[in-house]
């Protein structure tokens, strides 16, 4: 047990560095290759910080651990939108300029509908990783083809900004780059060791485990960059790191997690968990898009409710036991 603990804290440790060294190395190599900044914060990053997610996910499923899987993948959506966009806009509100943003936001929405209807009957079949695989190449096709059309986006600005001021040599990218990727593995590995075994000895489901420790170690990556990115006044990077981590994680990590393997689990994940992950994201979408023509705004009240929402679903979570 106490060998477990020490795997799982070693772990959300080194996966939390590892992914901020591959996000940076990520995103400077394509910055070598001339690639423009809104499709490398659109894509390469968002693909960097969910890359937790994918690896943690990946491993359970292959391991025969689907609560881990699913339960990291909506716990950090949940983790995303009522504990992280909640302490960002306490620190600082978050408005919403971004044109591309507002296109993203009734995206998640629609997927996220789409998830709720395909966990109502306790399964995630490889057909239905399938079908969420083909949405997001299809996202992502259409991600890459606005990062490539030329005009200016307050998304755009914000991210060029940003990458100024991380210039990394070729040699020093690529390195970061593959060594990132490595200890993602070996940490993810470690991580989910750790935790199965210590809901193995409390007698606790993989699924609880996942919603919360996990979740929460894999989401530490879009906390980072989130709140750093609003003391910097950097709004619509701040939500469009939510946005993009949700749409990979709902999208990506349930794919692949259910394409290795198909995921069995009970009706509380439809009941329970993907009910609020759903009502968060309504939430998101009536306080991000706006309304009366009015620019969407997360206040400092906004922010504080969310954050009441994630310790009301933990505490139930935890109570559950």
């Amino acid at each position: 047990m106490l060998l477990a603990g020490f795997a799982v804290l070693l772990g959300l440790a080194v996966l939390v560095w590892s992914a901020d060294r591959f996000v940076e190395g990520a995103a400077a190599t394509a910055q070598h290759f001339s690639v423009p900044p809104l499709l490398i914060g659109m894509v390469v990053v968002g693909f960097g910080t969910s890359a937790p997610e994918m690896v943690v996910s990946a491993i359970s499923a292959t391991q025969g651990n689907p609560g881990i899987a699913l339960g990291n993948a909506y716990g950090s959506n949940i983790t995303n939108i009522a504990l992280i966009l909640g302490v960002t806009a306490l620190i600082s509100p978050v408005l919403v300029h971004s044109s591309i943003l507002h296109k993203e936001l009734p995206l998640l929405l629609g997927i996220t509908l789409l998830a709720a209807y395909q966990v109502w009957d306790g399964e995630i079949t490889r057909l239905d990783a399938l079908i969420l695989l083909l949405a997001f190449f299809l996202i992502m096709g259409w991600t890459i083809w606005s990062g490539l059309k030329k005009g200016t986006d307050s998304l755009a600005v914000e991210l060029e900004q940003e990458l100024a001021g991380h210039k990394l040599t070729l040699k020093l990218a690529v390195f970061w780059l593959i060594a990132g990727l490595l200890l993602l593995v070996v940490s993810s590995r470690l991580l989910v060791w750790g935790s199965v075994e210590i809901a193995q000895s409390l007698g606790i489901s993989d699924l609880i485990i996942g919603l919360t420790i996990v979740a929460i170690g894999t989401s530490l990556p879009e906390l980072a960059s989130s709140v750093v990115a609003a003391r910097k006044g950097e709004h619509d990077m701040a939500l469009g790191n939510i946005l993009g981590s949700n749409l990979f994680n709902t999208l990506a990590v349930v794919g692949i997690a259910g394409a290795i393997h198909p995921l069995d689990f009970g009706t509380e994940v439809f009941s329970r968990d993907a009910m609020v992950m759903l009502l968060l994201t309504l939430a998101l979408f009536v306080l991000g898009y706006g309304y009366n023509k009015e620019q969407g705004r997360l206040n400092r009240l906004a922010g504080g409710l969310l954050l009441a929402c994630y310790v009301a679903y933990t505490l139930y979570l935890l109570s559950s036991i």
